[in-house]
C-alpha cells in the first residue's frame, strides 16, 4: 500500500481584499510508496510548500483527493527549526512525546550528535545545531511519513552537505517514507528515490524521474553531479524551464 496518494485537480488561495483568487497548483497526481523518498523540485513560488501543507492536512480546501496509510505517523520539518527558545533541546523533544517514551530522547540525540546539547536552551544553538535538533524532534516520534520543507536552507554548503549525509543515514536507519521540497539538485539526488519536477506557478507536473543510485553512490559528489548533468542533458525541458531557478549541483 502507498504511504500517500494525492490526486489534486486544483488548489487556489481565495480572494483577499482587492486581490483575486490565486491558483497555486493544478493537475498533480502522485503516490509515495512505503519507505520511498520523493523530492519536489521547481521554481520559487510554484506551490511546493503548499503541496506539503496539503499532505500535512494544513490546507484541506482543495479540489481532489488525498489518501494516507491509516497507520501513518506524520512528522514535519519546516524551513525554520521552530524550536521553543526558552526550552532545552531535550524539552523540545519531550513536547511531542508521551511520558512513557522518555527513553527515546537520548537515543535520537545521539543519532544527530547532540547528546552534549541536551540541556542547552534552543536559543543558544547555532543554526546547524538547531536544524539537527529539528530532525531529532521529527525522528523521535518514529514517523512513518516525513515531510521536509527545504530543511537545510540558509546553511553554508559544507554544513548543508554534512546534514544531508546525516539525514540520509537517518532515513536509511528508520525506513520512513519522505516527501521533501528543495531548490538544491544536489540535495534531491542525494536523498530521493524519485524526483518530481513542477512548472512555474501555478505548479503542474513536468515529469517524474527515478534516481537509481545506491547508498554509497549518493555519498559521492562526483556521482551525484554526473547524474544531475545527465538528467538535464537528457531532457532539455528541465534545463530550459527549471535550471535557471535552481541551485546547481555542488
Amino acid at each position: 500500500m502507498a504511504a500517500l496518494t494525492l490526486r489534486l485537480r486544483e488548489h487556489r488561495f481565495p480572494a483577499l481584499g482587492a486581490a483575486p483568487a490565486k491558483p497555486t497548483l493544478c493537475d498533480i497526481d502522485l503516490a509515495v510508496e512505503l519507505g520511498e523518498r520523493l523530492a519536489i523540485i521547481g521554481p520559487s513560488g510554484c506551490g511546493k510548500t503548499t503541496l506539503l501543507n496539503i499532505v500535512a492536512g494544513l490546507l484541506p480546501d482543495f479540489a481532489g483527493t488525498l489518501a494516507l496509510d491509516p497507520d501513518t505517523r506524520l512528522a514535519y520539518v519546516f524551513q525554520e527549526p521552530r524550536l521553543l527558545p526558552w526550552r532545552t533541546v531535550a524539552d523540545n523533544l519531550r513536547l511531542v512525546l508521551p511520558e512513557d517514551a522518555e527513553g527515546r530522547i537520548g537515543a535520537v540525540l545521539a543519532e544527530v550528535e547532540l547528546t552534549a546539547a541536551a540541556e542547552v536552551y534552543a536559543s543558544r544553538l547555532s543554526l546547524g545545531m538547531a536544524r539537527r535538533a529539528a530532525l531529532a524532534r521529527a525522528f523521535v516520534i518514529r514517523p512513518s511519513l516525513l515531510l521536509l520543507d527545504e530543511p537545510f536552507v540558509s546553511l553554508d554548503e559544507p554544513t548543508a552537505h554534512r546534514l544531508r549525509l546525516l539525514l540520509l543515514d537517518l532515513l536509511e536507519r528508520h525506513g520512513a517514507s519522505a516527501l521533501f521540497v528543495t531548490h538544491s539538485i544536489t540535495e534531491a539526488v542525494m536523498l530521493a528515490d524519485r524526483l518530481l519536477f513542477l512548472t512555474a506557478s501555478p505548479g503542474r507536473m513536468v515529469t517524474l524521474r527515478d534516481v537509481p543510485l545506491d547508498p554509497a553512490e549518493r555519498r559521492r559528489p562526483r556521482v551525484v553531479q554526473a547524474f544531475y548533468q545527465g538528467l538535464i542533458d537528457d531532457d532539455r525541458r528541465l534545463a530550459d524551464l527549471l535550471a535557471p531557478s535552481l541551485e546547481p549541483a555542488a
